[in-house]
């Protein structure tokens, strides 16, 4: 086979290779298996296709809610009556009403598992493979094939969907559908793709801000008339979106009361602060606060609330003061519209790093939040992770998150009787990247941080397997694992706020007034350029001074790399619209 026709095998390869390691890990265990009377996630998953086949629409949110009653929102509901339809098919016991309680069938198990790689594959696998060819369409096609590998074999995510089950790759497939379509100037196709994350996930709220924040800022920009017409076009899509969603539990369709009945049971406000010990801000100052003992329930919620809002406020305010520096004014009107319909706004370097800000916030500060929603701000971190090289603190910062994530996990995965899947995907994942942990020849303050953090992590695995908890603390260990890993999602969060305000300010949106105007008008007819970790010239680093204007051959020095936001179309990798970095 010639050269060129075997490196067109790779990305197939890599997506096939990953659908056999996710059909590999569900072979074990799984969330409640084989513990009555209530099992796990496995058997909600499995009771929603049976609630949804065989009860009428306005019973879905209502009927048995102490047997794992639905609380996701409609769309899970929807996907849930086509499963539970196509399985009942095949075999009807699968999903007898009441009966099928607890069911743990070879054959029924088989099905359920494919359905998870089935969504995962329509949805979350297309979206990854767009990403690198729309976000990271310039470069070669062999890091192009590096990113997609780093994404296709992420563990944590493998390990919850196809180990614990779950269909989280289903929200973040259409999250990441939403960046790119946003990427590619398709705005009202994004916002759509992100209503069906939020109607397939309430999760996906913790993007909301971000997203909000990109295409609010992207009205901003685009001035008076463009971005006046933008936002009612965005708002109408939207709200049509949700309106289908939620059709069957709105007038003329049900009472208007009905629609109480989703929406109590999606926000569970009387569930507590949070369940198990996971890695945030609550759990871990609980230790020495107590917070439950001395504080009400409804001041906790307000509280949460406030440190939420506070903790991904930055984002979105770097992402509309950028947007009014940068506005689009003072062009003529022909050379506005070309540029405005046919280049990325320069804001859309921000959006990654919004996502990052907000979604971090949620899972450190806000209320009831699971171990497993790790995976939502996981999704940017990777995708920075991605493009970028080992020598950068993205790269190195990404492989930290994405270890600790998976650490912070491990009692629940513990719990499910996953540890050799835990093990085998970190190392597989780890010698994939060809990152090494404990590589002791750098020298920067992040590399030793992060020795430290896997060394405390090794120590404490090492330690749960020798000795016993002591009968006044039996959750000695997960409390140990939570005080490990809520400081590096804080060092995570934190960092996002610094890269997302030093890249604005490369970009000329958090410059000098004089220098930001002498940038925006330049930014319609050029490519958009996302400075490196390194590129303190450009604002990024150690130095922050104000954007050059020398034109794009000094935006391509030494330490500056640009991916194309457009599709390379042909062998000449002719690009579309502009280029952006993400790392």
């Amino acid at each position: 086979m010639h050269h060129e026709n075997m490196k067109s095998w790779v990305a197939p390869f890599l997506i096939v290779a990953s659908i056999w390691v996710k059909w590999a890990v569900g072979l074990g265990s799984y969330s409640g298996q084989g513990t009555p009377p209530m099992y796990g996630d496995y058997e909600a998953q499995r009771h929603w296709m049976e609630l949804t086949i065989h009860l009428p629409i306005r019973q879905w949110y209502t009927y048995d809610l102490r047997y794992w009653g639905l609380d996701y929102p409609p769309l899970t509901a929807y996907i849930s009556w086509l499963c539970g339809r196509v399985g009942a098919w095949i075999d009807p016991s699968w999903f007898a009403l009441d009966e099928s309680r607890g069911i743990e069938t070879p054959s029924s198990k088989v099905f359920l598992r494919s359905t998870v790689v089935a969504f995962d594959t329509l949805i979350y696998l297309p979206a990854l493979f767009m990403f690198t060819k729309s976000w990271q369409g310039t470069r070669s096609s062999r890091r192009q094939e590096l990113a997609l590998a780093i994404l296709l074999f992420q563990p944590a995510l493998i390990l919850i969907d196809f180990g614990h089950f779950q269909y989280n790759s289903v929200m973040l497939g259409f999250t990441l559908l939403a960046a790119n379509f946003f990427a590619l100037e398709h705005d009202l196709l994004g916002a759509v793709c992100f209503v069906l994350s939020l109607g397939f996930k309430q999760m996906a709220l913790y993007y909301a801000p971000a997203i909000g924040g990109y295409l609010l800022a992207k009205c901003i920009y685009l001035g008076p008339s463009d971005g006046a017409r933008l936002f009612a076009r965005l708002a109408l899509v939207t709200v049509a979106s949700f309106v289908v969603l939620f059709l069957p539990f709105i007038p003329p369709f049900a009472p208007a009361r009905a629609i109480l009945d989703p929406l109590t049971r999606i926000f569970p406000f009387n569930r507590g602060l949070f369940e198990d010990k996971v890695a945030n801000f609550w759990c871990a100052t609980n230790v020495v606060l107590k917070w439950k003992f001395w504080a009400s329930q409804g001041f906790l919620v307000k509280l949460s609330a406030a440190l939420t809002a506070l903790g991904f406020l930055p984002a979105v305010v770097t992402l509309l003061v950028s947007a009014y520096r940068l506005q689009v004014r003072n062009v003529p009107h022909d050379t506005k519209e070309k540029a405005t319909s046919t280049q990325p706004t320069p804001l859309l370097p921000l959006l990654p790093y919004a996502l990052l800000t907000s979604s971090l916030s949620f899972f450190l500060f806000s209320f009831q939040v699971h171990e497993k929603t790790i995976l939502v701000p996981l999704l940017p971190m990777t995708l920075l992770l991605s493009g970028s090289s080992p020598d950068e603190q993205t790269f190195e910062l990404g492989m930290l998150m994405n270890n600790v994530a998976v650490f912070s996990m491990w009692p629940l995965l513990k719990r499910d009787g996953l540890g050799v899947q835990y093990v085998a995907l970190l190392v597989l994942w780890n010698r994939l990247i060809g990152y090494n942990p404990f590589n002791l020849s750098k020298r920067s303050l992040l590399h030793l941080l992060s020795i430290a953090v896997y060394a405390a992590c090794l120590t404490l695995h090492v330690a749960e397997l020798i000795i016993t908890p002591p009968a006044h603390l039996p959750d000695i260990f997960p409390v140990l694992n939570v005080l490990v890993s809520t400081p590096v999602f804080a060092l995570v969060w934190l960092w996002s706020i610094k890269r997302g305000i030093e890249v604005s300010w490369a970009l000329g949106g958090l410059a000098p007034r004089s220098s930001a105007n002498g940038t925006h008008t330049s930014s319609t007819k050029r490519r958009v350029p996302f400075p490196s970790d390194s590129r303190s010239d450009l604002g990024v680093g150690d130095g922050l001074a104000a954007p050059r204007e020398d034109g794009v051959a000094a935006l391509r020095g030494p330490g500056l790399r640009t991916v194309s936001l457009g599709v390379s179309q042909g062998r000449k990798r002719k690009v579309r619209s502009g280029s952006v970095d993400i790392h």
